[in-house]
Formats: C-alpha cells, sequence, structure tokens
C-alpha cells in the first residue's frame, strides 16, 4: 500500500488510532544480530504497523539493507519502506536500488541526504541535496517517496525558515509525506505544521517519536540536531539520572501523554523511532490505545 492510501482521510483505524509506523536500523553485527531484531519487531507486530521503515546507514554504509529488507518483507510479512541517501551515491547506484526494491514489490521510500561520513572530508558523486534525489527516483519510477522534516530546522540550516523551503523543494519534486524529526514539545511540532501549510505544503505530516531510555541517549540526540528540552523534561531526566528503570518508565509515561495529544489534535499518524528495541514502544502503545 503505498503512503498516500495509507494515510488518505486521516486513515483513523475503527478503534480510533492513527495509522502507526516504525523505525528500524541494520543492526551493526550484520547477519547474525538479525534474529534479535526479528523478536523485537514480533513483539510490535500486534500493533499492525502500516509500515516498517528501514534506515540505510550512516557515512553512505548500508550495513547489509538490501538483505535486511528482504528478510522484513519475506519473513516478518511487514510492509518495508526502504531508505535511499544522497551521500557517497550515484544515479547507477540509485537506479539499481529502485529496481531491486520494485522487483520485491515494495512501494514506499525514503529520500534522504544522509549523515556526512566521518573518515573523508567530501562524498558527494550525484546528489548533493535530498531535492535531487526525490526528482531523480521520481522520473525512473513510480514509487511513493516520503521525505523528512525538522520541527526545529536542521542542525545545518541557518534557520527554521531556511530549512521549511528546503522541505518545500522536496515537495515541489515530488515527495508524498514528511516524516519528522523527534520532538520532546508538541507545541514545537503544531507551529511546525502550521508554517508548513503556509508555504502551500498539504501532504501529511507524521509526527517522530522517540522514547527517552536514558540520559545519555538524551544528551546525545540533542548535541546532533536541534532539539529543544522541556524544562519538565530536563528536570524528570535530572531526577531519575541514576536510575535506568526509572528513566525508562518516566519515558514511556511522557512519550504517552504527547502521543495521546497529537492524536486529540488529530495527526495522520504516529511513527516510532524504536532503536531496534520494542518495550518502550509497546507500552506507549499500550497505553494510548486505553486512552483513545
Amino acid at each position: 500500500m503505498k503512503l498516500s492510501e495509507i494515510y488518505e482521510d486521516r486513515a483513523i483505524a475503527s478503534n480510533g488510532m492513527p495509522k502507526i509506523s516504525f523505525e528500524v536500523f541494520p543492526p551493526k553485527g550484520g547477519e547474525s544480530e538479525f534474529p534479535a531484531l526479528y523478536q523485537e519487531l514480533n513483539l510490535l507486530k500486534k500493533y499492525n504497523p502500516a509500515l516498517v521503515s528501514l534506515t540505510w546507514g550512516a557515512g553512505g554504509n548500508n550495513n547489509n539493507s538490501m538483505e535486511l529488507v528482504k528478510a522484513l518483507l519475506i519473513e516478518l510479512k511487514l510492509n518495508v519502506m526502504a531508505h535511499f541517501t544522497c551521500i557517497c551515491n550515484s544515479k547507477e547506484k540509485v537506479e539499481k536500488h529502485i529496481k531491486e526494491i520494485e522487483s520485491l514489490g515494495i512501494e514506499n521510500v525514503l529520500a534522504l541526504r544522509g549523515d556526512e561520513p566521518q573518515d573523508i572530508e567530501v562524498c558527494h558523486n550525484d546528489f548533493r541535496y535530498a531535492n535531487e534525489l526525490v526528482s531523480f527516483i521520481k522520473s525512473k519510477t513510480d514509487l511513493s517517496i516520503a521525505v523528512a522534516g525538522y520541527p526545529e530546522g536542521h542542525i545545518e540550516a541557518p534557520d527554521l525558515q531556511t530549512d521549511l523551503e528546503n522541505l518545500k523543494y522536496k515537495v515541489d519534486c515530488g515527495a508524498d509525506v514528511i516524516y519528522t524529526q523527534l520532538f520532546f514539545d508538541n507545541d514545537v511540532f503544531y507551529s511546525y505544521v502550521e508554517k508548513v501549510r503556509k508555504l502551500g505544503i498539504n501532504i501529511p505530516v507524521i509526527p517522530g517519536i522517540m522514547p527517552v531510555i536514558s540520559y545519555k541517549q538524551v544528551e546525545r540526540m540533542t548535541s546532533m540536531a536541534k532539539i529543544s528540552v522541556p524544562t519538565s523534561l530536563r528536570d524528570n531526566l535530572e531526577k531519575y539520572k541514576a536510575s535506568p528503570d526509572d528513566i525508562r518508565k518516566f519515558g514511556i509515561e511522557y512519550a504517552s501523554i504527547q502521543c495521546a495529544k497529537l492524536i486529540e489534535a488529530g495527526v495522520s499518524g504516529l511513527h516510532f523511532y524504536t532503536l531496534n528495541k520494542a518495550y518502550s514502544t509497546s507500552h506507549i502503545l499500550d497505553n494510548i490505545i486505553s486512552f483513545v
């Protein structure tokens, strides 16, 4: 099922829930670690995900992404959305990737610039920005294309307005859905959507949710991206800093309330960055199913 069909008319299920999707990444250990990921995803399958998004890999390293795409599709029977990135990629490689994806019956992809590799200065081949990649994919296929949105702006953008204009380029080139970077303040998301709509962008904007699982995780994410941390969240992170179990419980409670309010606001979907673990995401979903 294509993205436009998944999110058509908000696509609210009979239980009042919006469409649910999960993001996972290829395990660093390769195929030997696939079974552990399968186990986690099997725990999440009961929530009937509309799709599972599989990242490509940092710095152009695919880390067995295609093999995992096939496994998730064939063995777990999931609707997989594969990632395409600009970094270290060529038109020839992307076209080959498109053919592989289409041969498997996959209909959706996420087009991103990707993270710059740390070990070399420049790794741009045929694509520098995501809008160029979207245009190329659109010219070669009828795959449905998702792109990334940054509620507080991309970390490399000089300001939010510039980043919104870059988003408009991607959408005008053929994007069908926007999945946002994680955020901890719903007002940031609502404000972002309002700004997106004022630019004439009318495709679905799906909020990205990452449960807090540790103090270090939040520190790392906020150092890598423009993500503000509300005072209430920061105070509780400090409060539970020395207790991994308590901080994880708090993270579940915080994200559950966040998601419940997003559903009340009428979002079309919820996209969970699972970090390849089912525990927090499944508890959040159980909580919000009881709310709606």
